[in-house]
């Protein structure tokens, strides 16, 4: 359950600027530039060894990622837009394009160049996204108001039972609901 307004600020890439990394053959990050840590939010030693899924937002399709991997598995390179979470827990969208780094023939890394979006193909590929997320994992976004002493009874509850609030939530509503 997110409850600061940070998850709604978009951080933007500037138009002049190129988000670059480079991940090993599990996707841990081993390289990463500067414009990568300022938009993500993180530092750069931050970044190296790490997962590249670190930046992954919550918004995304499971499929979007099934789709890059095969492609890359093909020996392609795949090219699509993403929304990406920043350590703060705001976001950033991108266009990526990524591809395997060859040496001697041989698949040795991978490589991503990230550039900035119009707000047109955003909003379009967040409306795409969605539908997706509700398709594939049965899951739509909602954004509610509650009183503050129920999200703190939510979280208490949650703690307590060793659960995140989202699952303390779900349970709520669907003995309610049904």
């Amino acid at each position: 359950m997110q409850t600061t307004y940070q998850m709604f600020t978009e951080t933007i890439v500037p138009s002049d600027e190129l988000i670059v990394s480079r991940t090993d053959l599990n996707g841990k990050i081993t390289y990463a530039n500067e414009t990568f840590a300022q938009i993500s939010g993180y530092e750069i030693d931050e970044l190296i060894g790490k997962p590249h899924n670190i930046v992954r937002h919550p918004d995304m399709p499971h499929s979007v990622f099934k789709t890059l991997w095969e492609t890359l598995e093909r020996g392609e390179m795949w090219k699509g837009y993403v929304k990406n979470l920043r350590k703060d827990d705001g976001y950033y969208w991108v266009y990526a394009e990524v591809s395997g780094v060859y040496k001697e023939g041989v698949l040795v890394e991978y490589k991503s160049l990230r550039a900035p979006m119009d707000d047109e193909m955003k909003a379009k590929m967040q409306r795409i996204y969605d539908e997706l997320k509700n398709k594939e994992e049965n899951i739509s976004r909602a954004v509610i108001y509650m009183q503050s002493d129920v999200v703190e009874k939510i979280e208490k509850l949650a703690h307590e039972k060793k659960r995140s609030p989202d699952d303390i939530i779900n349970e709520i509503l669907n003995d309610t609901l049904f």
